[in-house]
C-alpha cells in the first residue's frame, strides 16, 4: 500500500490568554495558559495518519524534554519516526502565542532542533520511498533539507507534494520537479511573480505552470480552492462552517490531500477530501489536536453532499 513521507518541522506551542496585547516593555497579566502541538510538518502527519495513511515522518528534535513529549504524542499517532533525528545541545522548537479577547495574537517562534535539519538526514528515507508514494515537504525546515527532499522525490518517482509555507522565493529547479503544489493566495502570488500582489488565481496558476509546476491547488479559504491542471482550472467550493481556531487548517487540507492521491481520487475530488478534513478541524482549538480521524471526513462528506465544481 502507499504511504504519505513527510519531511518538516515540529514545535510545540504555547499559548497564553490575555485581555489585551503588551506593549512593548508592559507585562499584562494572562488567563488561560495550554501547552499544544504544532509545526506545519507535524501537523501535516497528524492529519495524514488520522486521515488513514501509513506515514514516515522525518524531523529533527531536540533531546530535551520538550522534544521527548513531542516524540511520543507523535509515536502515539502510530506515525513511523524511525528517520526522526535528536540533536544534542539543541532546544526543540516552540512557539510563544499570545491571544488577546479579541483573537488578535502576537507569535514568536524558536526553530531550534528544526533549523538542524540537513540533506543527509533526509537522505535515507530513499530506502522506503517507492512510486506511488507521497512526499510532503512545507518550508519551515532549512532550504537545503527541502531540496533534498525533493529530489529524492523525483529520482524515486514518487508524487512530491510541496506547501510553499511560509512564502519564500523557490527556484526553478524545484519548482519544476514539484507533482503539486498548495499555495494560498499570498503565496501564489509571491511564487507566480507576477508583480501585483493577489490577483486573478486562475492566471496566478497559469503563471506557475509556466514554470513548470503540473497541478496547481491555491486555497482560497471561505471561497474553496483552486484546482488547476492540464485539464483546466476550477473552483472546488469551501464548507460553510462556525470557525472556532483556523489554526493548521491549511496543515490538515495537506495531510489529507496526501492521503487522497495516494488512494487514487482525482485532483478535484481529493480537494475535496481535503477541505473536508480541514472544514472539521476549524471548527475545534488546536493545531494537531483539531485533525480528524477517517471516519470523521467520511461522515462528513455523506451529510453534505458534493456541490458542481466551478469552472474557472
Amino acid at each position: 500500500m502507499a504511504k504519505v513521507v513527510i519531511v518538516g518541522s515540529t514545535n510545540t506551542d504555547m499559548t497564553v490568554r490575555v485581555p489585551r496585547l503588551p506593549a512593548p516593555g508592559e507585562t499584562v497579566s494572562g488567563g488561560g495558559f495550554r501547552v499544544t502541538g504544532g509545526g506545519k510538518g507535524a501537523n501535516q502527519a497528524v492529519a495524514a495518519a488520522r486521515a488513514g495513511a501509513s506515514v514516515v515522518f522525518v524531523t529533527a528534535l531536540g533531546t530535551d524534554d520538550i522534544g521527548d513529549r513531542a516524540y511520543d504524542s507523535l509515536a502515539a499517532e502510530g506515525i513511523d519516526l524511525r528517520f526522526v533525528q535528536r540533536v544534542p545541545d539543541t532546544p526543540s522548537g516552540i512557539a510563544l502565542i499570545l491571544v488577546d479577547d479579541a483573537g488578535e495574537n502576537v507569535i514568536a517562534v524558536a526553530s531550534g532542533a528544526n533549523a538542524a535539519l540537513r540533506p543527509e538526514d533526509v537522505e535515507p528515507i530513499a530506502a522506503i520511498v517507492e512510486p506511488g508514494d507521497a512526499v510532503l515537504v512545507q518550508l519551515e525546515i532549512p532550504q537545503p533539507a527541502v531540496e533534498a527532499a525533493v529530489s529524492l522525490a523525483q529520482r524515486k518517482r514518487a508524487r512530491l507534494i510541496l506547501n510553499p509555507a511560509p512564502a519564500r522565493a523557490l527556484s526553478g529547479a524545484v519548482l519544476a520537479a514539484v507533482s503539486v503544489l498548495t499555495p494560498n493566495e499570498h503565496e501564489a502570488a509571491a511564487l507566480a511573480d507576477l508583480g501585483a500582489g493577489v490577483g486573478d488565481p486562475v492566471r496566478m496558476a497559469a503563471a506557475l505552470h509556466d514554470r513548470g509546476v503540473p497541478d496547481v491547488l491555491i486555497t482560497l479559504g471561505a471561497a474553496g480552492v483552486l484546482v488547476s491542471g492540464a485539464a483546466g482550472a476550477q473552483r472546488v467550493p469551501a464548507f460553510a462552517v462556525d470557525a472556532v481556531d483556523t489554526t493548521a487548517a491549511g496543515d490538515i487540507f495537506n495531510g489529507a490531500l496526501a492521503v487522497a492521491l495516494i488512494e487514487g481520487r482525482p485532483m478535484a475530488d481529493a480537494a475535496r477530501f481535503a477541505s473536508a478534513a480541514a472544514a472539521i478541524s476549524v471548527t475545534r482549538p488546536g493545531a494537531r489536536a483539531s485533525a480528524p480521524h477517517r471516519s470523521e471526513i467520511d461522515a462528513w462528506l455523506l451529510r453534505h453532499p458534493s456541490l458542481p465544481a466551478v469552472v474557472s
